[in-house]
């Protein structure tokens, strides 16, 4: 009777959702970060035609939206690595909600951080003092990815 118990708790199709969530979390977050890096830039060609010495120090959305994908990233590799022959339904569950709150709020702060960059840096050309101001929101916007990240090791855990 024991052993049913276990089978109950362990069927074979755990691991879709796990799996899921895996997925979930590099794709979603790597699409926010797609955008973020597009988005921005566009604005930073539009700006570099006016003010090509100010293109390195525009490319600092670029590199935010970035870090956006790591995050889902890492939450892939830890779901995937967990992946084994005593994967329960349950697991498979928690999995899937830590890949999807890390893949959404990637997906959120990647266009967060697109459409910020894109105006900061074409603001940011024509009046430098903008600059500390678009840095502070980018780090806001970024801050949102991060709270995705910090939910998805949470439930990772459990």
């Amino acid at each position: 009777m024991g052993d049913a118990v276990d089978d109950d708790e362990k069927p074979p199709y755990a691991f879709f959702f796990g799996g899921m969530g895996a997925s979930s979390a590099i794709i979603f977050s790597a699409m926010g970060a797609a955008y973020g890096t597009a988005k921005s830039g566009t604005g930073i060609a539009a700006m570099a035609v006016m003010r090509p010495e100010l293109i390195m120090k525009s490319i600092i959305p670029v590199v935010m939206a970035g870090i956006i994908a790591i995050y889902g990233l890492v939450v892939s590799v830890l779901i995937a690595g967990s992946l084994s022959s005593s994967y329960t339904i349950r697991r498979g569950y928690t999995h899937l909600a830590a890949g999807l709150s890390v893949g959404f709020a990637g997906l959120a702060a990647g266009f967060a951080i697109g459409i910020v960059g894109d105006a900061g840096v074409r603001g940011t050309a024509q009046q430098p003092r903008l600059f500390v101001g678009m840095i502070l929101i980018l780090i806001f916007a970024e801050v949102l990815g991060l709270y995705g990240l910090i939910v998805a090791i949470y439930l990772y855990t459990k």
